[in-house]
């Protein structure tokens, strides 16, 4: 179902009637095309902080220019980075407001601010703790209060998380996270990969989605191979027909399985060998919905959602974790929800099964650190896709306004996350849930 209100105020003609009333006027999200720049106009580098080189190094690598200060004059800022990374105390806090609020009135529609912080929790001094626990308040709030599409986001790194810290600044400042508002990331210092190409970095790699034959997952398939991946589509026998029209449109291979198969990730495992040579993404894509009141929801409603969205993963990846399936230095992504964070009426059963993915990405991603195996989740606000198309039209508008960027997602903000944690520079970032989600204002 079409955003009518936001395709009649793009077309301009109720924008001066909302404006007066108070209506919502959803922005233009900028999003990503692949070979364009990764921001537009130059970025304010500010803040001093240990990863400020990091930051303008990478600026150098795309061809952008830095400034250290608000030029009194010349073109709009594309984006904003503030390094507080070495951050001691409340008082150098400061600079957000003193540097932050003249180069936030410079923001260009569909700019970003991006915020990098010591993780609180790798500190023991308190003062030092509390200074960039502050950083997460302030980034949520400001995420609030831009405009035009615009996003802030924060990222606190584990050490000298350098290689991390440029993965998340380049995917924070670019469209890939239209998106994605008001989060923090942590990356640790794990030794980062070679980026590879920046149009086409999963050249060379097989990545497996499963529920791929239609919306998100489907995205999830094209997004990956428009990055270089080989994509094996997977989804159920019923779905057969659309699953082999994605798998063709990617130049991939499909793979008819039920995910509650005892047997299915095993069956994953050996396609993608036999077939492709190796299994190096593995997408957690597959997922159902059975809503109903905690009261009137029978076994089966129950049951078969937990099978689907939880269970499954936990049997299938006893298979893609064991010696032969996923290579050294592979990634696993699971879809979770920000139902899973802050619970959704009628979905106790779905909130269950998406917060229990979190808990499993939580629990294993220390335990694959040693293999270079990352494992994140990507939690979706409100996406535009069919499911979301059955829900009553009051409650469909207000999910599309209840968020900072006034608006529901695409399924392509899904995919662009997903494949981001999928590339080798994301090394640094493993055990983490990425809300896209616009910044919900509830869960977020």
């Amino acid at each position: 179902m079409a955003d009518l209100l936001a395709a009649a105020l793009a077309a301009g003609l109720t924008s001066r009637l909302a404006r007066r009333v108070g209506v919502p006027q959803p922005p233009r999200l900028r999003r990503y095309e692949p070979g364009a720049p990764i921001c537009e106009g130059p970025v304010l580098v500010a803040g001093g902080g240990r990863f400020t080189r990091t930051v303008e190094d990478l600026l150098r690598d795309r061809a952008l220019a830095g400034v250290t200060v608000v030029p009194a004059a010349g073109p709009p800022l594309g984006a904003v980075v503030l390094d507080l990374s070495e951050a001691a105390d409340p008082a150098d806090l400061d600079v957000l407001r003193a540097v932050g609020a003249p180069a936030v009135r410079r923001l260009r529609p569909g700019g970003r601010v991006v915020v990098i912080g010591t993780d609180p929790h790798t500190l023991t001094d308190v003062a030092a703790a509390a200074t960039h626990r502050a950083l997460e308040g302030f980034t949520r709030s400001l995420g609030k209060e831009l405009g035009g599409g615009a996003t802030a986001n924060l990222v606190l790194a584990q050490g000298d998380a350098h290689g991390g810290v440029r993965s998340a600044t380049q995917f924070l400042l670019s469209g890939r996270s239209a998106f994605v508002d008001g989060q923090a990331l942590r990356v640790s210092g794990a030794e980062a990969d070679a980026p590879g190409d920046p149009v086409t970095p999963l050249t060379g790699k097989v990545a497996v989605v499963t529920g791929a034959a239609r919306g998100i997952g489907a995205e999830i398939a094209a997004v990956l191979a428009r990055d270089g991946a080989t994509v094996v589509a997977v989804d159920v026998p019923a779905a057969g027909e659309p699953l082999v029209r994605v798998a063709n449109d990617v130049r991939g291979t499909a793979l008819q399985l039920d995910v509650t198969a005892p047997d299915a990730g095993g069956r994953i495992v050996e396609h993608a060998v036999s077939r492709h040579g190796s299994l190096d993404i593995v997408v957690h894509n597959a997922g159902i919905t059975r809503d109903r009141l905690l009261v009137n929801l029978d076994e089966p409603r129950w049951r078969s959602v937990l099978d689907v969205n939880l269970r499954s993963v936990l049997r299938m990846n006893e298979s893609l974790l064991a010696t032969g399936g996923i290579a050294q230095g592979g990634r696993v992504v699971c879809l979770a929800s920000v139902s899973g964070i802050a619970g959704n009426r009628g979905q106790a059963n779905y909130a269950a099964s998406k917060a229990g993915v979190i808990g499993l990405v939580e629990a294993l991603a220390p335990q694959l650190r040693d293999r270079g195996v990352t494992v994140n989740a990507v939690a979706p606000g409100f996406i535009e896709t069919q499911m979301t198309a059955r829900i009553p039209p009051v409650r469909r508008e207000l999910g599309r306004r209840l968020s900072s960027l006034q608006q529901g997602g695409s399924p392509r903000d899904v995919a662009e996350t997903v494949a981001w944690l999928s590339q080798p520079g994301a090394s640094g970032i493993t055990g983490q849930v990425v809300r896209v989600c616009g910044q919900s204002l509830l869960g977020s």
